[in-house]
């Protein structure tokens, strides 16, 4: 299941991405358009900007922008980034994989194969659609 991280910085991506201009929006003005809880909101930016997605510019004037065109940004490394290992088990993770104690054989494990296979077809997704992809 998606966290609500996930869900609402992809959602507050969208917001910034469907804008005219790349101007500095306001957190609160994100958070009441996007029903965003402000705190957790900030935190959500905060490691976007540290990914390089986005910038931020302080005082009058301030907020968030986007950094990189919307065709740029992946939506499987956003995923990344916010969720984690896209695969469902440790052992079907390219990045992050970890063998699972209770497994004698990989090789043979059912739940590995089909988490690979779920694994798989996610990211074939996730990496075919852009931020511009999904708000557009």
């Amino acid at each position: 299941m998606l966290s609500k991280k996930t869900k609402y910085g992809i959602k507050a991506l969208t917001y910034l991405a469907r804008r005219e201009n790349n101007e500095p929006v306001q957190i609160a003005e994100i958070a009441k358009s996007e029903h965003i809880s402000i705190k957790f909101l900030e935190s959500i930016l905060l490691l976007l900007r540290n990914s390089g997605f986005l910038g931020a510019k302080k005082g009058k004037g301030g907020g968030y922008y986007l950094i990189k065109d919307p065709k740029d940004i992946s939506m499987a490394k956003v995923y990344r980034i916010l969720e984690g290992p896209i695969a469902l088990l440790p052992c079907a993770s390219h990045n992050f994989y970890e063998r699972c104690d209770d497994c004698d054989d990989e090789t043979t494990c059912a739940a590995r194969r089909l988490m690979m296979e779920v694994r798989d077809n996610t990211l074939k997704i996730l990496e075919s659609n852009s931020l511009a992809d999904i708000a557009f």
